[in-house]
């Protein structure tokens, strides 16, 4: 099964509004009747915002009759990945430990977005605190690919990719650590983006990782997710990890500008660990195909080792469980979230005893937290652990230094790295779910920039004969979006001729 792309890019859609030649709540109700007529199949949204999303489309058009200039996202409709925190609407991260919790305060992209005058029309599925590659392990069911609905959409951001994909919405909101916008890109036919560490504030996205954690857009063009990456970021002094002001490179944000940008001359770098066993023969055919027409516009390319490639998965479940492991021993049942508290407790008429409140904690987590999940914080509780901490999570961190002066070498000689996204296309829903170490691998060729805090997008390049999509990786140094987005949308340019 194969949907329309979104009838409008993000660009598009702000001009008209800007101009006065629609309205921001014709837009609002169009996306919303999008969203009634697609989601019961797709199952991409946990929820719909849909009086709130009418309230932000009458403010938008009485500032534009007032005369008063709108903001670069006016009235585009953009679907935000769960785990972002929204001022009185739910957010639960895919998970019964969250059914039901309301923030009281916004994410600062969420903020951004309202200030630029964007529409948002609801929360996406994903997997369960971000922690899959398919979007199966969400609480409340897999989002579905819509060109295949046998399909996984990739993950851990898979609603908000399919919110694109199907065309109920231009742009979505997602975040990234380890692959978690790139992969679902990929398997969907969409534009996704992964920014330098750092680049995008994480103040309000509830924690998986904080060391690789990044937000990003997905967007049905490259021009259009250049536009929404220069909304939402930027300096925030709520978030000690993000850059200020004099880190964020000599270009700034203006990461549309770059878009249309002569490619001529730009060194690609091909990864020969990127092109090894395991890579399925059609996407390495479509990769290799969209290489040599880059080359063919006035590239060079060449290639480049990047030997530390074999050890990413390893490190990543290494580090990334260690984080998740302290990250989320905040659902307690105490503060907030689900609290489930066993009938001999209950009972008690003394106060809580240490005994009580354990079981009332493991009660909770049981209860609360998917099987996924319970494995990575498992996981990461044991390689921190005394007696473990150095064979394991030190080793990583080491490695992980590795991997990224492997980039540093690679990027003496090149301007960028071209390569897939993903290993393989679209898998079947089921397929890897009892085999969690083939579920990881699908994620072989986007952990590397992740460990290595590099920016990197994934765009559609030729489908495979059963017409699945496939995604190039774009990778460029640090704070260098500016090239990642010239070389993203000439390929678009010069595969859409």
């Amino acid at each position: 099964m194969t949907r329309s792309a979104s009838p409008d890019h993000v660009i598009a859609v702000a001009e008209r509004v800007q101009r006065g030649e629609t309205t921001a709540v014709g837009v609002a109700e169009a996306a919303l009747a999008r969203i009634d007529g697609s989601d019961k199949e797709l199952n991409a949204f946990l929820t719909v915002a849909r009086e709130e999303v009418l309230e932000q489309a009458r403010a938008i058009d009485a500032k534009r009759a007032r005369g008063e200039a709108l903001g670069p996202l006016a009235g585009v409709p953009i679907a935000l990945k769960d785990a972002l925190c929204t001022r009185g609407v739910r957010t639960t991260c895919g998970s019964k430990m969250l059914e039901g919790w309301v923030p009281p305060y916004d994410a600062t992209v969420v903020a951004k977005l309202r200030a630029a005058d964007a529409l948002l029309p609801g929360k996406t599925n994903m997997d369960e605190f971000a922690m899959g590659s398919s979007n199966e392990s969400s609480a409340y069911g897999p989002v579905k690919n819509p060109r295949d609905l046998a399909r996984a959409p990739g993950g851990s951001s898979g609603g908000s990719a399919v919110a694109v994909a199907s065309g109920m919405t231009p742009a979505a909101l997602g975040s990234d650590t380890g692959g978690s916008i790139r992969q679902p890109a990929s398997f969907t036919g969409t534009v996704g983006v992964k920014p330098t560490y750092g680049r995008v504030s994480r103040f309000g996205l509830v924690a998986f990782a904080s060391s690789l954690d990044q937000i990003g857009p997905f967007a049905s063009d490259v021009r259009g997710a250049a536009r929404v990456l220069s909304v939402i970021a930027g300096p925030d002094d709520r978030d000690m990890t993000c850059l200020g002001a004099a880190a964020r490179g000599p270009e700034g944000d203006r990461f549309e500008e770059a878009c249309g940008k002569s490619i001529k001359g730009l060194r690609l770098g091909v990864p020969e660990e990127y092109f090894a066993k395991g890579l399925d023969p059609e996407v390495e055919a479509s990769v290799r195909a969209a290489i040599a027409r880059l080359e063919a516009d006035g590239c060079t390319v060449k290639k480049v080792q990047l030997a530390h490639t074999r050890h990413a998965v390893a490190t990543y479940y290494v580090l990334a469980t260690a984080e998740a492991s302290s990250n989320l021993a905040r659902f307690d049942g105490v503060r907030y979230g689900l609290r489930v508290e066993p009938a001999h407790v209950k009972s008690a008429e003394k106060g809580p005893t240490k005994s009580a409140l354990r079981t009332m904690y493991g009660a909770t987590r049981d209860a609360g937290f998917g099987a996924e999940v319970k494995r990575r914080i498992l996981l990461g509780t044991f390689v921190l652990s005394a007696g473990y901490y150095d064979a394991y999570y030190l080793k990583a961190q080491k490695v992980r230094t590795l991997i990224r002066r492997d980039f540093d070498a690679a990027f003496g000689e090149v301007d960028a790295i071209v390569c897939p996204t993903a290993p393989t296309p679209a898998f079947l829903l089921g397929e890897k779910t009892s085999d969690p170490l083939s579920m990881y691998l699908s994620d072989v060729y986007t952990l590397p920039a992740s460990l290595a805090g590099l920016p990197a997008i994934s765009v559609p390049c030729a489908p495979t004969r059963a017409g699945l999509p496939v995604g190039l990786q774009i990778i460029t140094r640090a704070l260098e979006e500016t090239t990642m987005f010239a070389l993203a949308s000439a390929w678009e340019s010069a595969s859409a001729s």
